[in-house]
């Protein structure tokens, strides 16, 4: 038989009101009692019930954690560290899939229906407005990866894709190319339109450099290699920024296939520092986005904003560096 509050109560030699009252955040209960309660709850392996006990608070401590691209591995990093991150706060993930979801309508209906406390949109390629919906209905939201702006409507955690595009267009003028080209994901991402600005604006500012711009169906590696596949039938580029490490590394695969030696026919530089990233048989050269701290951020402006519901909305970018590796050539000694 499971082992009740009455069970508790009894062995303790308190009333139910004072077991219920030390298992209820913020509740008055003293220090003598509490001690009494959790010796006897832990003699008999007792658990409070979470869902009785969000009929007493209003809260059920679950927050929806909303994501798209559940075909891109550097997802499975990034619920492992938010759902550690939100369990270690006493608080309970709710995974849901947008994958092929355009009507944030619906998610915003089925996330009600489970009384979530909060979402965290974990999606760069989601648009502003995904987001926007969760707010507009009362529940309190964080947008993780999504767009930069300086007057956001919503929590926004991530980093400045712009300046990345820069800093990757930065990375493949200094080894000396004057082709070069950004091969990114869905045109219609937000995430993939900032790269590919921050890139040509870089691009532009150095005369004699020539530029290109393609676009991956999708954030995966099947789409990077298709893509890659595509690009190598004409005049490829000397080196290409793919707008993100699973799609760098499929143009790796793509490359492989034609006998192109990386970095010495053509190189690349990714974008996320995700695991395989790291592998020694890819080696990717590419930007690291700092995943654990923007987690972290957005799990503390989740809770921040549960407790404080008229907080102002804030955007907390994080830098971003280049990380030195095998698939492009080193820069040139200086003179």
């Amino acid at each position: 038989m499971a082992v009740t509050l009455k069970d508790v109560a009894e062995r303790a030699g308190v009333s139910r009101s004072a077991v219920s009252r030390t298992f209820t955040e913020g509740a008055s209960v003293s220090a003598k009692t509490r001690a009494k309660v959790e010796a006897a709850a832990h003699a008999l392996g007792y658990s409070p019930n979470a869902l009785a006990s969000s009929l007493t608070t209003g809260r059920t401590k679950l927050i929806g954690l909303v994501s798209n691209n559940f075909h891109n591995p550097l997802f499975l990093e990034v619920f492992d560290l938010f759902t550690r991150g939100l369990q270690d706060r006493g608080l309970r993930p709710l995974l849901v899939n947008l994958s092929h979801e355009t009507d944030p309508a619906n998610s915003v209906r089925m996330l009600r229906q489970y009384s979530v406390d909060g979402v965290i949109v974990a999606s760069s390629t989601l648009p502003p407005s995904f987001a926007e919906a969760f707010r507009d209905a009362g529940v309190p939201v964080v947008h993780s990866f999504g767009r930069y702006t300086t007057s956001p409507h919503v929590h926004v955690v991530g980093i400045d894709n712009i300046a990345c595009g820069r800093m990757a267009a930065e990375a493949l003028i200094a080894r000396g190319h004057r082709r070069v080209a950004f091969m990114g994901g869905p045109e219609a991402a937000t995430s993939t339109q900032d790269r590919a600005r921050g890139f040509l604006d870089a691009i532009a500012a150095h005369p004699g450099i020539t530029a290109s711009v393609s676009y991956a169906s999708a954030y995966s590696f099947e789409a990077g290699r298709a893509e890659m596949a595509r690009l190598l039938q004409s005049d490829p580029a000397e080196a290409y920024f793919g707008g993100d490490d699973v799609l760098s590394i499929g143009a790796l695969s793509a490359m492989a296939d034609k006998g192109l030696r990386v970095p010495q026919d053509i190189g690349i530089i990714g974008l996320n520092d995700m695991a395989m990233a790291r592998w020694e048989n890819i080696n990717l050269t590419t930007i690291r986005q700092p995943i654990p701290e923007i987690i972290a951020a957005s799990i503390d402006l989740v809770i921040g904003t549960i407790e404080r519901p008229d907080r102002h909305p804030e955007t907390r970018l994080f830098p971003c560096r280049v990380i030195e590796r095998g698939t492009l050539r080193p820069v040139p000694p200086g003179p």
